[in-house]
């Protein structure tokens, strides 16, 4: 080659290059580029392998990870930060942000505005019969959209929770997402990459609850009379040996999107794959055990980096706020009166008066005012 090659090209031997062009980006990266997250090989748009090793398994998804969640090694990607429309794959965020936050007994009446959201839904009716455990089931089993906006109103409201899911991802460095909405129902600006969502997966699977919620397979969910029957949209729990979960989606616009861990002799392969076109569930079983193959025999392409250090300070600030309310000390959200309305305070005020036998006095006004469990600017 009469190009003249960098330090990079001394990786160029341990991966597969698609075309000539990822070859020149690879080896004479722009002057000033930053180094993508988890290494310069993940910025490439074409397949990156291991050298020495047989390619992972054809898939019709425009972008793919394979990753070693337990080591955080990158075994093989194509156009791992390529940003596209994650579909209902961003629920994972919505749970990795919220369940550390929620009291999981905190009983939750929904709003008419979550209980008429649109696309897939649980089924929720605007009644407090629902714990916030209820709530997680059905985002991550049924993928309600229906019950990511309920706990969005449990967590103070729409513009509380997406600030919150876009730190939770700047914290995990994953820096291509970018939320508009809890469901992960299509909105314009709103993005994440294969690589963020095997970030988000690994940091969920880290949790015991997020890993209890995604390993379900099926669960008993209130009703107005009774309860019925939920079931998890993951088809490889019944089919994969060692499967863990975690969460598939699909709009008509971002296609078919995945995430899924298994695990298998000590160690968590995740696959994560953005716009696919079809089904896709015997690629990503093949995906997985290629991942298993692969791990601890060959040389990673890159690496799932660990989260930003917590900031402790504003956490502080917020506990030492008599003002803030916490939902995790309110028995009963009634999400339609508290949290639901971002913009707007209720103030009410009662003036009482009376008049003394003889004297003709009045009481003093009295003013009461309500405000929001947690107030929010303006989206």
């Amino acid at each position: 080659m009469g190009t003249k090659l960098t330090a990079g090209a001394a990786l160029l031997a341990a991966i597969t290059l698609t075309g000539p062009a990822y070859a020149t980006a690879l080896i004479d990266p722009p002057t000033g580029a930053n180094t993508p997250i988890g290494g310069e090989l993940l910025g490439s748009r074409g397949l990156v392998k291991p050298a020495g090793f047989k390619a992972p398994p054809k898939t019709k998804a425009t972008s793919f990870v394979i990753a070693d969640a337990t080591t955080g090694e990158v075994l093989a990607a194509r156009n791992a930060h390529g940003r596209f429309l994650p579909a209902s794959t961003l629920k994972t965020l919505t749970a990795v942000a919220l369940i550390p936050k929620l009291d999981r007994n905190l009983k939750v009446k929904p709003s008419m505005r979550a209980v008429n959201e649109e696309g897939s839904a649980v089924g929720l009716a605007p009644k407090p019969i629902y714990k916030v455990d209820d709530l997680f089931k059905a985002l991550m089993l049924s993928s309600g959209n229906d019950a990511a906006m309920a706990l969005a109103e449990a967590n103070g409201g729409l513009a509380a929770t997406l600030a919150d899911m876009n730190a939770e991802a700047k914290r995990l460095q994953a820096n291509d997402t970018v939320a508009k909405t809890p469901s992960g129902l299509d909105k314009p600006g709103q993005s994440s990459s294969a690589y963020d969502l095997a970030l988000i997966a690994r940091a969920g699977l880290a949790n015991p609850v997020f890993r209890r919620y995604v390993s379900t397979k099926s669960a008993k969910f209130p009703a107005p009379k009774g309860y019925y029957e939920i079931g998890n949209h993951n088809k490889l729990l019944w089919r994969y040996k060692g499967m863990v979960g975690v969460k598939n989606g699909y709009t008509s616009k971002a296609l078919g999107s995945f995430v899924g861990a298994a695990t298998r002799n000590g160690h968590t392969i995740v696959v994560t794959i953005l716009r696919h076109e079809g089904y896709f569930w015997e690629e990503v079983a093949d995906m997985l055990d290629w991942g298993f193959a692969a791990t601890g025999k060959v040389t990673p392409v890159g690496r799932l980096v660990d989260p930003l250090p917590a900031k402790p300070a504003p956490q502080q600030v917020i506990a030492s706020a008599p003002a803030k309310a916490n939902p995790q000390n309110v028995p009963l959200l009634d999400a339609a009166a508290s949290g639901q309305n971002d913009t707007s305070r209720m103030i009410g005020s009662i003036a009482i008066g009376a008049s003394i036998l003889g004297g003709g006095t009045w009481l003093l006004y009295g003013i009461r005012r309500r405000t929001r469990l947690r107030p929010r600017p303006e989206e």
